[in-house]
């Protein structure tokens, strides 16, 4: 199965290679190594690797613990292939050439662009400011989430990520129209702890809900918004 690994360790020559060789020796194969971070001495990276299904994943975790300044951030899932930025023109390709579906296109495709679970365009009543909350309904779903989609608070309206008391976390990002949002999830699933949305995955997935919205325009307004049906 495909693992996604985050660490976090000292931005210095030598550590990144250690933290390749413990990979390997665990039975881990990299596929990919993204820098989501380099900041005052230390990185955040994300490996994905192919990982054999019957090992425990306490042997890699105490491995990587072994490493001076070494900290694991999270192990889980990654559904699919692993995706770069390069994905997200070709993703805003297939909304611009089909936007009939496009808010469903986005929302399917957004879990593998950022090794997520699932997603959902949720609705988010257009008086919230004034109620000083909002709860949102979802107007479409991924194959993956749960029936029904558990959402977190997404108001107020902007792009960031959160954790639920359950242990799992999102990502939001509002489309600026309808009161609409795009929500992604990482499940806590024991013994895998999946790591929080980075920064840099927060301002991917709100780059990608405004490219959509400018290319959907008036479609956003009919998510979540019951079909009429005509009585003969």
């Amino acid at each position: 199965m495909l693992l996604r690994v985050r660490v976090t360790l000292p931005d210095r020559p030598g550590t990144l290679g250690q933290v390749a060789r413990t990979l390997g020796v665990a039975g881990a194969d990299i596929v990919q190594v993204v820098v989501l971070e380099r900041l005052g001495g230390r990185a955040v990276d994300d490996f994905t690797v192919v990982w054999p299904g019957a090992a425990r994943v306490e042997r890699l975790l105490a491995g990587l613990a072994a490493i001076p300044g070494v900290r694991v951030d999270g192990v889980w899932r990654a559904i699919g292939t692993p995706t770069t930025t390069g994905q997200d023109a070709e993703l805003l390709a297939q909304i611009a050439a089909n936007p009939a579906d496009g808010v469903a296109t986005l929302v399917d495709a957004v879990p593998g662009v950022l090794a997520a679970d699932w997603a959902a365009a949720a609705v988010v009543p257009l008086d919230w400011a004034s109620r000083g909350a909002g709860v949102a309904t979802v107007g479409y779903a991924s194959w993956r989430a749960p029936v029904p989609p558990r959402l977190p608070e997404v108001t107020p309206l902007r792009a960031r990520s959160m954790a639920g008391p359950d242990g799992h976390h999102y990502a939001a990002a509002p489309f600026g129209r309808a009161g609409l949002v795009l929500v992604v999830a990482r499940d806590h699933t024991e013994p895998l702890t999946a790591a929080a949305f980075h920064s840099s995955e927060v301002d991917r997935l709100a780059q990608l809900v405004r490219a959509s919205a400018v290319i959907l325009g008036d479609r956003l307004d009919l998510v979540g918004t019951p079909p009429v049906t005509t009585i003969t």
